[in-house]
């Protein structure tokens, strides 16, 4: 019942995902050092915000490319009630109460007023309000703090200082920190799972049917502009969501955190790289290239030190850390080509060759 009649159906796939939430759930206990921890939340986060947006292109064909500016409504929500407010959980709940259906409101009115046309057109007036908002965020200084953003602080249970279990008890530390990170952990799979519940409900299957075939999905009776409209609200709800988050973690939120176009970039990545149409693959998307994102640059140092040592030609200078960019890019062409359904369906169809 957990995963609404939706398993992995796969076994490697299992495994996978099952490792990977494992890894998840003890990197505070396993690997309690600063980046182990902001990584492994920066997973979480973008799981959740990447199955959401999936919600809309995998599942309905809708590209969109405001989704970064609900994700900057929940963390600015967040972040100007606790610099106004001071830090108290009245202050989230303020910033809760007024970010998600600020989102919402948002999502709804373009969805009734933009998806009644052809996707082109849509994923340009998306991109046309997503790129005002930024500009109004980077402008409004007296309530967003313009480029510079809004630093605050969090609830005193939320802070690094706050020990709630002493290290005598366990052999490590229970801090507000970790406490936070535990938090965004179940928010985050609470969220996955919703997500899950939706998409293989009744209106999931009809999202599934307006996407493969929208004028015989009118046909047979549904209201296409509807159906496509709620799933842009519950896609805006869980990504605002997912920015809250992220905004009580930095204890920060601002134009390049929160409404950057780089990040729209890395979720169609994410989502492509897993495979769109699965939840699971926004799991499978995030892990991959948040990990290549942080680690790919040390890794590729490590092995050009040890090409260099060995005194092989060329090698050194192709695994430079420097040129981490570039292999990361063949690492994504390699992925589209060898996964074109993405990583999640080539494992759950492992007989389908590449194109």
């Amino acid at each position: 019942m957990i995963l609404s009649g939706d398993p992995p159906r796969s076994r490697v796939l299992s495994i996978l995902l099952v490792v990977i939430i494992a890894a998840l759930a003890v990197t505070p206990l396993l690997f309690p050092g600063a980046k182990a921890m902001n990584v492994a939340t920066k997973i979480c986060i973008f799981a959740a915000l990447v199955a959401s947006y999936d919600l809309l292109l995998g599942y309905t064909g809708t590209v969109s490319f405001a989704h970064t500016m609900f994700y900057g409504i929940g963390s600015y929500s967040i972040a100007i009630a606790l610099y106004s407010m001071g830090p108290n959980w009245a202050a989230v709940a303020v910033g809760v109460a007024a970010g998600l259906p600020l989102a919402m409101l948002l999502a709804l009115a373009i969805g009734l007023f933009s998806l009644r046309v052809e996707a082109i057109f849509f994923a340009m007036i998306t991109l046309a309000v997503a790129s005002a908002f930024l500009v109004l965020a980077s402008q409004l200084s007296w309530l967003t703090g313009g480029e510079d953003g809004r630093s605050f602080q969090l609830p005193e249970l939320l802070r690094p200082g706050t020990i709630l279990i002493p290290k005598d008890w366990f052999g490590f530390a229970v801090n507000g920190r970790v406490l936070t990170y535990y938090l965004i952990f179940i928010a985050c799979a609470a969220m996955i799972l919703a997500l899950l519940r939706v998409v293989n409900s009744p209106f999931g299957r009809v999202l599934q049917a307006i996407r493969d075939n929208r004028f015989r999905a009118e046909a047979l009776g549904f209201r296409t502009v509807f159906h496509l409209t709620y799933a842009n609200c519950l896609a805006a709800l869980v990504a605002a969501s997912a920015g809250m988050l992220n905004a009580l973690w930095l204890r920060y939120a601002g134009p390049d955190t929160s409404l950057s176009f780089a990040i729209m970039l890395d979720i169609l990545l994410m989502v492509v790289i897993g495979g769109m149409g699965t939840i699971y693959g926004a799991i499978v998307g995030a892990v991959i290239f948040i990990l290549a994102q942080n680690y790919l640059q040390a890794l590729m140092g490590a092995a050009s030190n040890a090409a260099a040592d060995a005194g092989l030609p060329l090698l050194p200078g192709l695994l430079h850390p420097d040129r981490w960019l570039l292999w990361l890019g063949l690492l994504f062409i390699a992925s589209v080509y060898f996964f074109p359904t993405g990583v999640v369906g080539r494992l759950r169809n492992p007989s389908r060759k590449p194109a």
